[in-house]
Order: C-alpha cells, then structure tokens, then sequence
C-alpha cells in the first residue's frame, strides 16, 4: 500500500515548482524531509541480529514530528505517559473550535490564531471554575491538543480538544473539590466566556477589522463531553500528538493523476473514498504543517511542569477523598507497571536486533558505542 510519503515523493517536486513562491521554507522543509524518511537518502542504521547474525540496513527516519510514518514510538511513549498521569478521577473532553470566517484569517495568522484558542480556552475553563459552586476557585489541572483538520484532511479546521479532570484542588491546597460525574460547567456560559476572551485576543492581535461582525452574534462551538476515567480518549488523541491529517493507511491508491484515500463523514461510521489531484493533495497536507516551534500540546495548572502543586500530591488528595490511602499506599493494591521498551526483531528469525552502527547522509560512518550513543539520536527536522 502507499504512503503519504510515497505521495509526497510522487508530487511534492510538481507542487512546490508552481507553488514555491507562496510556500514558506519551513514547510518546505517538513514535504523534503518527509519525502526522504527511510529512502536512504538520509543515510542509514545498520543492525545486526543476535542469532542469526543477519546484517539489516534500514534508512533513517526524518525525525519530523509531522510525518505519519516515523513517529509510532514516540506516539506510544506519549500515550503511556499520560495514562500515567491520568488522576482516579472522572473526565471530561471539552473542544473549542472557531466560525468558517475566522479559519480563513487563522490560515494567514496561524502562530496568532492557534494561541488564541488555546489562550481563549484555557481562560474560559479558569474563570468556570472560580464561579463553579462546586469547585469553589479551586485550582484545574488540564492540557490541550490543537487539530487543523476536520473529518476531512483536505479541510482546514483549526480547534483544540482540552482533557479536563472533574474537580479540583481547594484554594488552600488541602483538599479535593469534586463534580458531578456528568456536569463541569453549564454550557451557555462556557460559550459566552470563551467568544468573549476569544474576540479580545483576535483584538490585542489587531486582526478583529478582518472578522466580519456577524460572527460575533452567533454563539461559538464549545461541545463538552463525559469520557469516564479519560484513557478512551488519550488513546484517540495519541495519534495526532506526533503527525498531522493522514495516517499511511488511508491512502489507497497513488499515480501520476492524484491520490485516493479514505475518509469517514460526520455522523456516519461508514468510510467513504475521495479522489484529488497530486496538487490538491500535497496542497491539503502542507496546509496543516506548524509554524516552526509551536507547541501543539500545551499543559495547565497541576499538569504544568512548573506548578508547585506536585501531581503526587494532588494524587494523594484524591486517595484521602477517596478513602483510598490505605488500600493504594499499602502495596496490597495493584501497582502500575513498569513499560519497557522491546529491542527491534530480526525480520527472518525473529530474533534480538542490536544497532551496529549509523550513516549519515554524506556516507560517514558513526559506530554506536558508549562515546557515540548521541549517534542514534534523530534531530527533529521540522
């Protein structure tokens, strides 16, 4: 089957020949690097397996965190994670999202726009829970993942799905402030807070003249969504943490004429099939590549690596809630288990693979050993 870099090899040399003016360099360099990931062109890893002593030659990955092929373990690593960090606690997946209108000035502000729903959202959650009658101003610990795509890839769609626990730590850090397990917030004010910091941003970013002002009439999309103990939906996040719009196995078929792939429409559960141009195509994928940099997962209060409130400690305010501590901090319950990470297997005996060494794209060769172990490390390369 193809790949979204076999399509990318096909026609991203076509596409950035016409479109080359109008393309930025870093997006640019995220189609080249994708192009070349596992060619060789990067150079190569060379293994070695345990038993049968088969010698295998691998071509490096790009490292780009945009590239649906090489970012498996690091998707995985991210995911184990943060089912870690999950709290015994009731979740909620809340999503915001902006008007046809504002996508379009979004697309030519992309850095300005995707900061303002993230700022806009988190704000809106903040200023929920100080008015919440049960969280009491307590303090929220969530984190938010930005998506450019609707169900479409070929669709710009800019919204951020932010993973909310059902409480909150006391102002005084003493204890843990619960809600119901089917309500956070209510839901008109949710809308009315969050277009209301969402216009200021676009305003301290001088771009509210390029809004129309109906815009501002209608109520913006805020859907919230009980997701129980919320590893359902990191496991559906996960993907899209490290790649962008398309996995390998959506695309069916690749020629010189364009591309097929699948696509499932919202509200239905059936896939359908959609053909585009090799232009349209590489002109889809591009658009959903990140201003250099930008962070596309972004962590707040308790969940922030800054906060001094520790997640240990908001934990261990869960268990007391909870009646737990005993049972949890005794060593009688259940412990969490420790991931390892499984060596790559020998493709004929299934064997143990063990890296020999690393070349990089000029040819030089760079042995793996204890000096050289920063030899297997793949810069990001967008």
């Amino acid at each position: 089957m193809p790949t979204v870099g076999d399509c990318l090899r096909l026609h991203g040399p076509s596409f950035l020949k016409s479109a080359q003016q109008s393309t930025p360099l870093h997006v640019q360099k995220v189609l080249s690097a994708i192009a070349r990931c596992r060619t060789g062109k990067l150079g190569h890893v060379v293994y070695r397996c345990h038993s049968c002593r088969q010698d295998h030659w691998v071509g490096r990955s790009c490292g780009n965190r945009h590239c649906p092929t090489c970012q498996q373990e690091k998707t995985q690593a991210w995911l184990g994670k943060q089912i870690d960090r999950l709290q015994p606690v009731h979740y909620f997946l809340v999503t915001c999202t902006v008007p046809q209108e504002v996508r379009e000035v979004i697309r030519s502000h992309r850095q300005t726009g995707f900061d303002a729903i993230f700022d806009a959202g988190a704000d809106m959650l903040r200023a929920c829970a100080a008015e919440s009658r049960y969280l009491k101003e307590g303090q929220l610990g969530f984190f938010g993942v930005l998506h450019t795509w609707g169900r479409d890839p070929m669709m710009f769609h800019p919204h951020v799905h932010f993973v909310v626990p059902g409480g909150a730590v006391a102002k005084d850090g003493s204890n843990w402030l619960s809600t119901p397990t089917n309500f956070l917030f209510p839901h008109s004010k949710m809308i009315a807070k969050y277009k209301a910091f969402f216009k200021e941003r676009m305003k301290q970013a001088g771009l509210l003249r390029q809004i129309p002002q109906s815009v501002w009439t209608r109520k913006l999309v805020v859907d919230v969504t009980p997701v129980g103990g919320g590893e359902a939906v990191l496991k559906y996040l996960a993907p899209y943490v490290y790649r962008v719009a398309l996995s390998d196995n959506r695309i069916v078929a690749c020629d010189e004429a364009g591309v097929t792939y699948r696509w499932k429409p919202s509200g239905t559960k059936r896939w359908k099939q959609r053909r585009v141009t090799g232009h349209q195509f590489v002109k889809g994928f591009a658009q959903h590549v990140l201003p250099k940099g930008f962070r596309k997962v972004r962590y707040y209060g308790w969940c922030g690596s800054n906060s001094r409130m520790t997640l240990d400690r908001v934990r261990w305010l869960i268990w007391l809630w909870r009646g737990w501590t005993y049972w949890l901090g005794s060593g009688i319950a259940g412990q969490p288990e420790t991931r390892q990470a499984r060596p790559p297997r020998c493709s004929h005996c299934g064997g143990d693979l063990e890296l020999i060494c690393v070349i990089d794209a000029e040819g030089r060769m760079r042995y793996v050993g204890t000096l050289v172990n920063h030899a297997t490390e793949y810069l990001d390369s967008g």
